[in-house]
């Protein structure tokens, strides 16, 4: 007992004990710099994070604007791209491709031939850009009408081969327990060759010496040109060597239908073999069915009536659309038959279905300032790949001028 108040005497009041200084943060050194660390850290944190909305923000109001400025250009009239959009690989080429058609490859840059090559100068020469070939392919179908009809794929083969049902299965009625006979479908295959036609066109020096003229444009047109026409007898009329297989030639197994006449449409109703050709076919056909005829024979066409006194040919109702026969498009091909004996001046059917194109992917071209250089001449030589076949005879149907 003694020594507890011992004790308790020597505590000081209660007073001067609440009165003595307290440790705080501040009188810690390592806490202190702990917490300024952190405030440190925090303001950089928001400090970045303002930089990168700012950025952030700039970009996405840069990419607006650019965006903006792209559907602004493509309502342009002829939806022209600018060149600065253009690829630079596609810029590389088509630079080496102008480059190669006014001085040769010789005045090339090696990135330049290089981006042109196909394997070598003896291998068929230059490959041409996309551009060039897209243009080239673009005036071909302007003169090669069976392309406008015909289904057309491309292809890096040297011939396709399509696989084709020759026979479809067979059912018949029977009782509740008789036997039921086996049947199936047969199937066989179409092939199409890939031929070559190769064409040239001769341009003077002074044509392409002239920076002002588009040199591009001139050879395209005239390579277009020339394959075109020589396509467009192929498609229609080819006998398949060398060449591709047209529809005319009777290899292709078309069916016909008489007009009644040897030599053109006979009787006091000579629609009739229109209309006869046209119900020949099976409606799926009809319904996708187009008419291909030349320009005589347009022009005896347009003059047939039917019984109320109605022009079977209508005209277009709108522009860039094609004029009808008995409800379906007429597409005029130069190359098809006139009208006379034996002849087939009409064909009808679904050419989609029943014909097939196939280019090759490749266009290339050979400059040689030698041949003609005595004229002032560079003659280019031009070659692709392409074929063409009936693969489905019963989607199209002929008209032949003969009484059976």
């Amino acid at each position: 007992m003694r020594s507890a108040l011992l004790a308790a005497a020597a505590l000081p009041p209660f007073e001067t004990r609440s009165a003595l200084p307290l440790e705080t943060r501040e009188d810690n050194p390592e806490l202190a710099a702990v917490t300024s660390a952190i405030a440190e850290l925090r303001a950089a944190v928001d400090a970045s994070r303002g930089d990168v909305d700012k950025k952030l923000t700039d970009e996405l109001k840069k990419l607006t604007a650019r965006m903006d400025e792209i559907e602004v250009r493509s309502k342009r009239p002829g939806n022209q791209q600018d060149p600065e959009d253009q690829d630079e690989t596609t810029k590389l080429q088509k630079r080496a491709f102008t480059g190669f058609l006014r001085h040769g490859v010789e005045a090339l840059q090696p990135d330049e031939r290089r981006s042109l090559i196909v394997g070598d100068d003896t291998k068929g020469g230059f490959l041409a850009p996309a551009e060039f070939s897209t243009e080239v392919i673009k005036g071909i179908v302007q003169f090669s009408p069976v392309r406008q009809a015909a289904r057309v794929g491309s292809t890096s083969a040297g011939e396709i081969i399509l696989p084709k049902r020759t026979g479809t299965p067979t059912a018949q009625w029977v009782g509740e327990t008789e036997d039921r006979t086996e049947t199936g479908s047969t199937y066989g295959q179409v092939t199409i060759p890939v031929d070559e036609a190769a064409c040239y066109v001769d341009v003077s020096l002074r044509l392409l010496e002239d920076s002002a003229v588009n040199i591009e444009a001139e050879v395209a047109s005239d390579l277009a040109e020339e394959f075109g026409r020589l396509e467009a007898v192929a498609y229609v009329s080819g006998n398949g060597v060398k060449k591709p297989l047209g529809f005319l030639d009777a290899a292709s197994g078309l069916s016909y239908t008489p007009t009644g006449n040897a030599s053109a449409f006979a009787g006091t109703n000579p629609a009739d073999a229109l209309i006869d050709l046209f119900y020949a076919m099976a409606p799926a056909y009809r319904a996708n069915g187009v008419w291909m005829l030349n320009g005589s024979v347009v022009g005896t066409i347009r003059k047939f009536k039917d019984s109320t006194g109605q022009y079977l040919w209508q005209q277009p109702i709108a522009a860039g659309q094609p004029a009808t026969l008995l409800g379906r498009p007429v597409i005029e091909a130069t190359d098809m038959q006139a009208l006379g004996a034996n002849a087939y001046p009409v064909a009808f059917g679904d050419f989609n279905r029943g014909y097939r194109i196939y280019d090759k992917a490749a266009m290339s071209i050979m400059r040689d300032p030698f041949t003609q250089a005595t004229k002032g001449l560079v003659r280019f030589h031009a070659r692709r790949r392409t074929g063409g076949r009936v693969v489905l005879a019963e989607a199209i149907r002929l008209l032949k001028c003969a009484t059976s």
